[in-house]
């Protein structure tokens, strides 16, 4: 993250983020109390954000810590901004906007791969004119690889198992993976079709709220970070590790050695997810609009998956709103 504060919105929330003097990660809610002006516009003076508009400074705890005019007979002003609690794990900024006596008791998921030396990471952003709920089902539809043609990892799933509870749906597929990384050529196979080969696979997805992961055999781990906007925003980040598991040679190797390949490939399969979400978002985007077209519409769903994540969102949803 930069020294200039960065603006978000989750779920209908601005907050801005910034980094203290101690390097630590800090999110406030993004307005300033005195004109309702962005705070991300402003700048980071020590541990402090300064709003553009005035020069008022906000602490890092959200408390008004500084005004450039305050006369002598005058008291700061006791309006305080919401702090959100954040964390830096594994490569990532994680941030609990919920109660914030509750952060503690929800963990982020955490993306162990993502500094590991034994898996090669890539990684794209999928920003999306859609309801979230779409792109989790899109996620958890293991169907829908004719939309990508020859850009699918996986072929012919058959679903094996299906468990759910109050926090996530978790489905097996047998299935096929046309990609086997088992030699130091292997990358090949992303930009010559001809020497990919089916075989079988476990393919194992989760929609672990508010989150997505998937397994594709030993080889591939996949994630997909999620950051709704607001009811027709979606903002998540699709990462892809490709495993070295089956170089043994390799991780006897010195370490600057493996920090050097691993530096090298990383982000060499992006311009795959980037297909993978061109071609998904002009469907989200489709059904949004369908759905905002006409919203008492249902229309039939065979894949008992998505009827599973259908039903758990529902139920988040009834949750929510009895809180």
């Amino acid at each position: 993250m930069a020294a200039k504060p960065l603006a978000i919105t989750l779920w209908q929330q601005p907050i801005v983020l910034y980094r203290d003097s101690q390097g630590q990660v800090i999110a406030l809610e993004d307005r300033c109390p005195h004109r309702q002006v962005k705070l991300s516009e402003g700048t980071v003076a020590g541990d402090r954000l300064v709003c553009a508009y005035h020069g008022w400074q906000f602490a890092a705890d959200g408390r008004c810590a500084h005004v450039p005019y305050l006369e002598p007979q005058q008291k700061l002003p006791t309006c305080a901004l919401r702090r959100y609690p954040v964390q830096e794990l594994d490569g990532f900024i994680w941030l609990f906007p919920g109660d914030e006596a509750l952060a503690a008791s929800r963990p982020p998921l955490g993306v162990p791969e993502w500094e590991h030396l034994n898996f090669i990471g890539s990684s794209a952003v999928i920003d999306v004119q859609a309801h979230y709920s779409f792109l989790i089902e899109n996620l958890m539809d293991m169907y829908h690889g004719h939309l990508h043609g020859a850009a699918q990892v996986w072929a012919n799933p058959v679903l094996a198992d299906l468990q759910t509870d109050e926090n996530q749906v978790f489905a097996h597929y047998d299935a096929e993976s046309y990609y086997r990384i088992d030699k130091i050529w292997s990358a090949t196979q992303l930009l010559i079709p001809a020497l990919r080969k089916l075989h079988p696979e476990p393919l194992d997805v989760a929609y672990q709220y508010p989150h997505w992961v998937a397994s594709l055999g030993d080889d591939f781990k996949l994630y997909c970070l999620f950051c709704p906007m607001d009811e027709t925003r979606t903002r998540a980040y699709l990462l892809h590790f490709t495993s070295l598991g089956r170089f043994t040679k390799l991780h006897k190797t010195p370490l600057a050695v493996r920090r050097f390949f691993k530096t090298t490939f990383t982000n060499s399969a992006s311009f795959v997810l980037r297909r993978l979400i061109r071609e998904d978002v002009l469907m989200l985007e489709q059904e949004q609009q369908a759905f905002e077209a006409h919203p008492a519409y249902k229309g039939p769903e065979l894949n008992r998956t998505l009827t599973a994540v259908q039903q758990l969102i529902r139920q988040q949803a009834a949750v929510a709103q009895e809180a």
